[in-house]
């Protein structure tokens, strides 16, 4: 499998990693616990040591999970977890209601402080590999968060600095005041914003790219059955792009490429992580999974070679096909 650095913290990794937003169940319709320890075990069974999460996947319950899932294992794991989005206290600025409790986005000093310990204690670990401010808070000085972090990495709680959700000019100022192991930013086929601003400022800086939602929230993973139906509080019952138009789109660049997909002798889902890598704006693809054999299927993308020919079929059907995607 393709491996990487984070940034100046010298931390080596896969170029596939597993995300666990959905194994918090909160927006994802709901979870099931034991399917999910299966998948984060099943990926590290299948090479894929970043395991990334958050306390606001489901108030505290994905680290719980990842925390269970690891036992006897930690080890074999890179853990990238996140701060700035918090319900023990009311400061900063209110996000999000989430279980009917109240979220905010704050990065003061305290609240930092309080969250990193109970991260620890969820995680069931003394340190934190990869610690990454989580959305970015108007309310406080980016100097007293990055001062925070950096005492942090000086006491041994965690390794190595990453901050997502970002501008290229708040990375900047953060890059004033210390050195920023990575971002983890959304990107994938549709999703390329990044690539103007934020990627050039990681390439100057030496700064790892982590892409989540590499799949799209699944749009990607290949072509989706016109009737299925999302439920609960799953975000994608009423997200546009899962239009009854935008599944059309999809077919039928899912039908272009077909071939490609064939002669390399993958499932469409490894051939868009696999682009997601070979393109070259990201270090690691996040990808969510709930199962172990989606566990394994997502790290399998990261043994594929994909040359420019292949590139440049993927990027002629997309634009053919994807840019009209709502």
């Amino acid at each position: 499998m393709k491996t990487t650095t984070l940034g100046p913290s010298g931390i080596g990794c896969e170029a596939v990693g597993l995300g666990t937003w959905a194994m918090g169940g909160w927006m994802w319709g709901g979870g099931d616990d034991t399917a999910a320890i299966a998948a984060i075990r099943a990926s590290l069974d299948a090479g894929v040591r970043l395991i990334d999460t958050a306390p606001a996947y489901g108030l505290g319950h994905a680290e719980t999970l990842v925390g269970t899932a690891l036992k006897g294992r930690r080890q074999d794991a890179i853990i990238a977890t996140k701060c700035g989005l918090v319900w023990h206290t009311q400061q900063g600025t209110h996000f999000f209601d989430e279980e009917g409790q109240a979220v905010y986005r704050h990065l003061g000093r305290a609240s930092i402080l309080h969250e990193v310990d109970e991260s620890l204690k969820r995680l069931q670990t003394d340190y934190i590999d990869l610690y990454i401010t989580h959305w970015q808070d108007s309310t406080t000085r980016v100097a007293e968060t990055m001062g925070t972090l950096l005492d942090l990495k000086a006491q041994g709680k965690i390794r190595a600095i990453g901050v997502s959700n970002v501008s290229a000019e708040t990375l900047a100022e953060y890059l004033q005041h210390g050195p920023v192991d990575a971002i983890q930013e959304r990107y994938s086929l549709i999703d390329r914003e990044i690539e103007s601003d934020l990627v050039p400022l990681c390439r100057a800086n030496g700064v790892a790219v982590l892409g989540y939602s590499s799949l799209a929230m699944g749009l990607l993973a290949g072509p989706m059955d016109p009737d299925r139906q999302f439920t609960g509080d799953d975000q994608r019952t009423t997200n546009p792009r899962f239009s009854a138009a935008n599944r059309a789109r999809l077919k039928a660049f899912f039908h272009d490429i077909e071939p490609l997909r064939k002669r390399i002798g993958c499932p469409f889902s490894q051939l868009m992580v696999a682009w997601t890598i070979a393109h070259g704006s990201v270090s690691v693809a996040l990808c969510g999974a709930r199962t172990a054999v989606q566990a394994i299927e997502n790290a399998g993308a990261g043994s594929i070679e994909l040359g420019p020919d292949d590139l440049a079929a993927i990027d002629t059907a997309a634009l053919r096909h994807l840019t009209a995607l709502a």
